[in-house]
């Protein structure tokens, strides 16, 4: 296994459809100034399966928040599908993040008073990617690849929380992003149901999806090629996964 240090590498062959250089945030708290991030240098190529993990405050969750225009950077540079990101204004950023980047909560975030299938369709609507017609007969086939269709007119709150996570991830799927962003995707999820999450995630990622992904959980880290490791707000190292077993690839990994 690759071991790199204080940087993000140069991404998978073929360019970057991620790219933050020097990305510093800087929050204002009653204590002071907080750096969450502290010169970041971080790319990603197509078709990645990048899993972003550190304690509690390194800064994983505000990485992503970077990557989908969520945060913006105190300084650096944030380039995600050719758009730099960093210099969008609200509106602006809000078509682009619909059309670019899909994400996934820990927490599902699914509107609780629209029906499965009109919380997959709601992306659509913002996103004004596919015609009137063609967004209902659209979301019923994300359910059906995310194994939901026999649950689409039913309310959130009749799913279980894997079931929650699945819809969320046809709901990210909704306007066919090149890019999926999850946040402790699995967090609320039992190890069977995590598992089977990520088994969709395999899956899309053989079907040409990027995958960034934030987790506390090593087992599951170990499942993406590539690993990164945060610490204080900067990439301590990575680790590519090649060949060797996870195992040995997550033997030092923070938890």
């Amino acid at each position: 296994m690759r071991i790199q240090t204080n940087g993000a590498g140069d991404g998978a062959p073929g360019g970057e459809l991620i790219a933050l250089r020097g990305v510093v945030k800087a929050f204002q708290t009653t204590a002071g100034e907080f750096l969450a991030l502290r010169g970041i240098d971080f790319i990603v190529g197509p078709g990645e399966f990048v899993a972003v993990i550190g304690k509690s405050g390194s800064g994983k969750s505000t990485l992503i928040n970077m990557v989908a225009g969520i945060d913006h950077p105190t300084s650096g540079e944030v380039v995600v599908a050719g758009t730099a990101v960093h210099r969008l204004g609200e509106g602006p950023l809000a078509t682009w993040r619909g059309q670019a980047v899909g994400i996934v909560f820990q927490f599902f975030q699914l509107l609780p008073t629209l029906t499965v299938v009109e919380n997959v369709m709601l992306p659509m609507d913002f996103g004004d990617r596919w015609p009137m017609r063609e967004r209902a007969p659209r979301a019923l086939a994300l359910l059906e690849r995310v194994g939901l269709l026999q649950h689409a007119d039913k309310l959130p709150s009749a799913l279980s929380g894997g079931e929650q996570q699945r819809a969320a991830i046809a709901r990210a799927l909704a306007n066919d992003p090149p890019i999926i962003l999850a946040d402790e995707p699995t967090g609320n999820l039992d190890s069977a149901t995590a598992d089977a999450v990520f088994d969709l995630f395999e899956t899309l990622v053989e079907g040409g999806k990027t995958i960034v992904f934030v987790t506390h959980d090593g087992d599951l880290a170990a499942r993406a090629s590539r690993i990164i490791v945060l610490a204080d707000g900067r990439i301590k190292e990575q680790r590519y996964r090649d060949d060797e077993p996870a195992a040995v690839a997550m033997s030092s990994v923070p938890r």
